[in-house]
């Protein structure tokens, strides 16, 4: 398959396709090293990366402004590879490109230190040791398998989302070896390493190479403390030994037997490359500003972490067995819990403060703007997160089957919060910045955090807590049954209303009610035929829902992941398929998910790879391979006769 600037999920030509300079958000790929990352166009263009962290300034934005800086390597005067793929079991993307006279392979990695335990690291969220260490370094090596081909390498770093073009500067012997100077406090020194020769054409290290069949090169960019590569031996070492570390790391989950194997890997790999290592939190997407809605304002920032995110990542991870990220994880969460009121969100070591701003210097994708950075929605409030935190808190405990000591003034702070407060209204699980309201699906969050909190209790030994907290939890669950259930028994978006909401979907995934209760039948199938676009799940009807913003945006790609596990949980196993293997159907040509999905074009819309995306479809899969595990027992269990 040939993919081009125009190309969408699995090849297919997008409406308006070839007229716009942007590449469809599907098209990228996605690299790490679990503290910074990069996304590359088809092109061979390096056009979104900060460093030296996630939510770092970005040093290329090509992705959010066509003249905002790219480091491309690829052969001169081709569009467009041949294939592209990431090499089984890793984060490692091998671009192949054919030309007029000959075939050049390209593979790309941010590389990872040997896989060895490191010293704890020092400051206030302190863990146990990790076994890895990133190198700060984007490596990418060329290998010319057949004929002669021109390569040619373009390396123009923008700092600070677009405002300062860096200047770069020879240093070491030769010709192979740049480095940017003169940047502003705060910028980070890049090196430029390799062993062509480099030239520098105003802000751009430029490569032009004949290279023949046999011939190899690399091209280093780092930004960190330890040496890049200089000679081809340690650039392939590098590479080796990041490879290695994908795969043992890969190697240590708990995988099924089945032909979704693949996509649950490369899901867990994504999420994986979505952490931030020396704090253990996980961002929501490594981009900001990709449209919801096409040219729209929908554009935020999500390269912060949400509470909520650790319930269905604890979900996800320990059900893969990869018990360390999991386990990560809820050490931040725990950590960022221990001192003050609980947040929805926060930065990546743990920061309270993310003030929103409008960057004027970037034209946005494909005009869509603003292009913000920060995220206002911070300060909202919420009321679902001290039911993801408890949540959080109890399948870790279970999975132990013991409470950290240090945790119970943590859990019984939030607990409390959720008993005070859980009568009032808010903002929402989906942020809307509108009116604050009775939602539906906050109570049921505050419900999972009375109920969890019990069942904790009563671990302790904590008997006077666990009854205090099961009859507000009663409480609760009455009050939803009785005013956030409409007259055909379907749960509703918020109170006085007969709106659908697609979080409702989680009220059999956290045993709110039995699958088997007439109104969760009634809930899951009535948002699988009425809040869906062509058979794809929308988050609410925007136009029943003051959401505070213009514009229609796409179906929210998690909301139907829930719907597979939901339609499984009420015995729709055979629906459930389909529309799972429709989503994989979906995917981006590297196995990847945004937040959004045009049903129609099959279009991604939003930031990209979005967490929560592969967070729900790990949780779906499983339960689909599940379900197929236990009808196949059913069947061909032996039959019982009377003697």
């Amino acid at each position: 398959m040939r993919i081009d600037a125009g190309s969408g999920p699995q090849g297919r030509r997008l409406p308006g396709a070839g007229t716009s300079p942007f590449p469809p958000i599907a098209d990228y790929g996605f690299l790490s090293d679990c503290e910074a990352n990069c996304l590359i166009a088809p092109s061979g263009q390096v056009e979104w990366m900060c460093v030296p962290r996630h939510d770092s300034p970005s040093v290329f934005s090509t992705m959010l402004d066509r003249a905002a800086g790219g480091f491309k390597v690829a052969p001169y005067g081709v569009r467009e590879p041949t294939a592209r793929r990431y090499l089984p079991g890793s984060l490692i993307l091998e671009t192949t490109w054919q030309t007029r006279t000959g075939w050049l392979i390209v593979r790309d990695a941010m590389v990872m230190g040997p896989w060895h335990h490191t010293e704890e690291r020092a400051g206030r969220y302190r863990r146990p040791p990790t076994n890895y260490e990133a190198e700060h370094c984007l490596l990418r090596t060329v290998r010319c398998v057949s004929g002669a081909v021109e390569l040619s390498v373009l390396c123009e770093p923008v700092f600070g989302y677009g405002r300062r073009r860096a200047r770069w500067e020879f240093s070491g012997p030769g010709y192979g070896e740049v480095v940017t100077v003169g940047g502003d406090e705060g910028d980070p020194m890049l090196h430029l390493t390799t062993d062509r020769r480099l030239g520098i054409e105003d802000s751009i290290a430029v490569i032009r190479s004949r290279m023949t069949e046999g011939e190899q090169a690399f091209i280093a960019l780092s930004w960190g403390s330890l040496p890049p590569p200089r000679t081809w031996e340690e650039a392939t070492r590098k590479q080796w030994q990041t490879t290695e570390f994908w795969r043992q790391w890969i190697t240590g989950g708990e995988f099924p037997d089945h032909p979704w194997r693949e996509e649950l890997q490369r899901s867990a790999l994504t999420l994986k490359g979505l952490t931030y290592a020396p704090s253990g939190a996980l961002v929501a997407a490594p981009t900001t500003s990709l449209p919801e809605t096409p040219g729209g304002e929908r554009n935020w920032d999500y390269r912060y972490t949400w509470v909520r995110d650790s319930t269905f990542a604890l979900w996800a991870l320990y059900t893969l067995g990869l018990d360390r990220e999991a386990d990560d994880f809820f050490a931040f969460i725990r950590d960022v819990a221990a001192e003050d009121d609980l947040q929805i969100m926060y930065g990546i070591d743990g920061e309270r403060d993310l003030p929103e701003t409008t960057l004027e210097g970037l034209g946005g994708y494909d005009g869509a703007r603003p292009v913000r950075i920060g995220n206002a929605a911070v300060h909202q409030r919420q009321l679902d997160v001290w039911g993801t935190m408890l949540d959080s808190v109890y399948l870790h405990a279970k999975s132990r089957d013991q409470l950290p000591e240090p945790l119970w003034p943590v859990l019984l702070r939030q607990v409390e919060q959720a008993a005070a407060h859980w009568g009032e209204p808010d903002h929402g699980i989906w942020e809307v910045r509108g009116e604050p309201k009775h939602f539906t699906s906050s109570k049921l969050m505050c419900w999972v955090a009375l109920d969890r909190g019990s069942r904790l209790a009563r671990l302790r030994g904590q008997a006077d807590y666990a009854r205090k907290w099961e009859t507000i939890a009663e409480e609760i669950h009455e009050d939803i049954c009785r005013n956030g259930v409409d007259d055909r028994g379907v749960f509703v978006q918020s109170y006085g209303t007969t709106n659908l909401d697609a979080s409702l979907l989680l009220v059999p995934l956290v045993r709110f009610l039995p699958a088997n209760d007439p109104r969760v039948r009634a809930t899951v199938l009535a948002i699988a035929d009425e809040l869906t676009r062509d058979g794809l799940v929308l988050r609410y009807r925007p136009e029943q829902t003051d959401d505070g913003l213009t514009g229609v945006e796409g179906t929210f790609t998690t909301c139907s992941f829930w719907l597979v596990s939901a339609l499984v949980e009420i015995g729709e196993v055979v629906r459930a398929k389909a529309l799972g293997e429709r989503l994989l159907s979906l995917a981006s040509p590297l196995g990847l998910y945004a937040e959004e999905l045009d049903p129609v074009s099959g279009r991604h819309l939003g930031n990209f790879p979005q967490a929560f995306t592969h967070l729900a479809l790990i949780n779906a899969l499983v339960h689909l391979i599940r379900a197929e595990e236990t009808n196949r027992a059913a069947q061909f269990a032996p039959a019982h006769r009377n003697t």
